[in-house]
């Protein structure tokens, strides 16, 4: 267990919550997306709090550790910025059940991403193991999907300036995901080809880009965006 990297990320995410918070915007029509963007550092800070403390680590019989708090964290925080990309396609547009419909739609396809995830790495059996690790890359194709089709589209016919805000924040969110598989794949969870600790490391480094550098990415493209629509309107 690497507890320097782990308290990094405590400090490191709660620290980003905050400035998150400070610098973002209050009113609306982007007050929601500052909340959801804030919100998503400060859980990843309490998970890196628990594992800093060795809670619900498990060690598997050929030596890798699966650390519950990272999947709960995953959980919870992948959906909250799916969902903001989702209210950026729809931009306060749609019927209720339109909006609804597609927010359910993604978060049960990434959470049963993650679980499916979690479930590969507890898995000792190299077949049971692959067989649940490429269900869960079948999960993320099928958010992949909503992101790049039907959810591209409907940012899309909001204008030129929402849609090309979206386009760069799914982009920008869709490449720093590719990597978590790849981590796994090649760490002690799956094919040992690197060590617990650099995982571990890998890990952090993704959850600052995603949680945090992508948080004020979203927000700048955002704004300008709403500025430029306001402009047109």
């Amino acid at each position: 267990m690497d507890q320097t990297a782990f308290m990094i990320g405590f400090t490191v995410m709660s620290l980003a919550s905050l400035a998150i918070y400070a610098t973002g915007k209050k009113t609306p029509p982007s007050h929601h997306h500052t909340l959801l963007h804030a919100a998503v550092p400060f859980i990843a800070a309490t998970a890196y709090l628990v594992m800093a403390f060795g809670i619900g680590t498990l060690v598997n019989g050929d030596g890798a550790a699966t650390y519950l708090a990272r999947y709960a964290d995953w959980t919870v925080t992948t959906p909250i910025l799916l969902s903001s990309l989702v209210l950026l396609a729809f931009h306060e547009r749609g019927k209720t059940g339109e909006v609804g419909g597609y927010l359910t739609a993604i978060i049960v396809l990434d959470v049963l991403m993650i679980v499916t995830g979690l479930v590969s790495s507890l898995a000792e059996v190299p077949l049971v193991k692959w067989v649940w690790y490429l269900w869960s890359c079948v999960a993320f194709v099928g958010v992949l999907y909503l992101l790049w089709g039907p959810l591209r589209a409907m940012a899309a016919e909001r204008g030129g300036a929402l849609g090309s805000a979206y386009g760069k924040n799914v982009t920008f969110l869709t490449v720093i995901w590719f990597l978590y598989p790849i981590v796994f794949l090649i760490g002690p969870e799956g094919l040992k080809i690197i060590t617990d600790p650099m995982s571990v490391w890998a890990i952090l480094i993704m959850d600052i880009v995603a949680k945090v550098a992508y948080a004020f990415y979203a927000a700048s493209n955002l704004e300008t965006a709403l500025h430029h629509h306001s402009r047109q309107a």
